[in-house]
């Protein structure tokens, strides 16, 4: 594989990091606020903050997700096929996912514009200014469409060289060569 894949997964394995911290700092959160709940004060808004940390932590770890072959795939029929066959699934289904993590960031755009341009607030005691939550949020998506068309890239390279391996490294289901 090349220097760039690899240096994908690397940063990739850094953002899943910081996205653990960043779930762990949310869960010792929530803990602090059920513990001063019962002590009969309550710190407030964890509701609501644990919403935008599960929304950004699940957009940037996406990413690692993906360059870890993690996603969920029905392999029925691709398992079967020979080398050539399970190439033209993965590309395809690469193709898809790029294109798709691109729809979604390029309409994640246009909703955090127009919180941007509204000066939006959360209707919530914290009213939180939505920009901060959909800026982290939308860079999550654009992160994985960013890693998805490198990806893309780099499989359909290689499938036009007939490097079907590969192909399979960077895109296959994991554990299955």
């Amino acid at each position: 594989m090349t220097s760039l894949v690899h240096l994908l997964r690397r940063l990739n394995d850094r953002v899943a990091m910081g996205v653990g911290i960043v779930l762990l700092v949310c869960v010792a959160f929530t803990l602090v606020e059920i513990i001063t709940r019962k002590l009969g004060a309550g710190l407030g808004g964890v509701d609501e903050i644990s919403g935008y940390v599960m929304a950004v932590t699940t957009a940037w770890g996406i990413s690692y997700v993906l360059t870890e072959q993690a996603h969920v795939r029905i392999d029925l029929l691709r398992q079967r096929l020979v080398p050539f066959g399970r190439a033209v699934f993965d590309v395809i289904s690469m193709a898809c996912l790029a294109g798709t993590a691109i729809v979604v960031a390029w309409r994640g755009w246009s909703v955090l514009e127009k919180t941007l341009s509204t000066g939006a607030r959360a209707n919530t005691p914290l009213e939180t200014p939505l920009w901060i939550p959909q800026t982290l949020w939308w860079l999550g998506w654009v992160w994985f469409a960013m890693s998805a068309t490198i990806l893309l890239v780099s499989v359909a390279v290689r499938f036009a060289t007939s490097d079907y391996k590969s192909v399979d490294q960077i895109a296959g289901a994991r554990g299955e060569a």
